[in-house]
């Protein structure tokens, strides 16, 4: 027996048999490939949840940094009325208590706003910037240049809270004040 199963053993595969291990083979590198592209797309997919992760973070940080912009703006005129009050203290009493008291007060309110990331906006004797001075009006002085400031401006954390309210220099006059007095 043990002589006809090694006869079995030694004789040639029916054509049959190769032709379903071929369509097995051919199968297998099928799912194989099926199994690739779904391994590509999850690791695709993967990378996409951690893209959103991140931008969702990046989101959640920038809307806390600038959340409070309504209430800043709601408090700047505030300010702007308190320097007015300020500028407005006539010179004989400007040593009096009260009146450093004042002054005091307008220091620390900017240093707070300062702390939270409002900054003023430098614009006096500046090119014009039209991203951060809205133009009023012209007056005589250097072409294209804030010759006065007529309201101060504001960034929170580097963006446009409040534009500066400016007037421009129109290039007249500009001649005059070159000239040595």
């Amino acid at each position: 027996m043990v002589e006809k199963n090694e006869k079995l053993n030694e004789e040639p595969v029916p054509e049959e048999s190769a032709s379903e291990e071929a369509g097995l083979e051919q199968a297998l590198a099928e799912e194989k490939k099926k199994s690739e592209e779904y391994l590509n797309s999850w690791k695709r997919t993967q990378a996409d949840f951690i893209n959103f992760k991140r931008r969702a973070e990046q989101d959640r940080l920038e809307f806390s940094k600038f959340a409070c912009a309504g209430a800043f703006t709601a408090i700047l005129p505030v300010l702007d009325d308190l320097q007015r009050a300020i500028a407005a203290i006539p010179p004989d009493v400007a040593d009096k208590d009260w009146a450093k008291g004042v002054k005091l007060l307008e220091k620390k309110f900017l240093s707070t706003l300062e702390m939270q990331g409002v900054k003023p906006i430098l614009a006096l004797g500046l090119q014009f910037d039209p991203n951060f001075h809205e133009g009023i009006r012209q007056d005589k002085g250097p072409e294209g240049v804030v010759v006065q400031e007529l309201q101060k401006g504001y960034t929170l954390n580097g963006k446009l809270l409040r534009a500066s309210k400016v007037s421009v220099g129109t290039g007249e006059g500009e001649d005059e004040a070159r000239k040595p007095g």
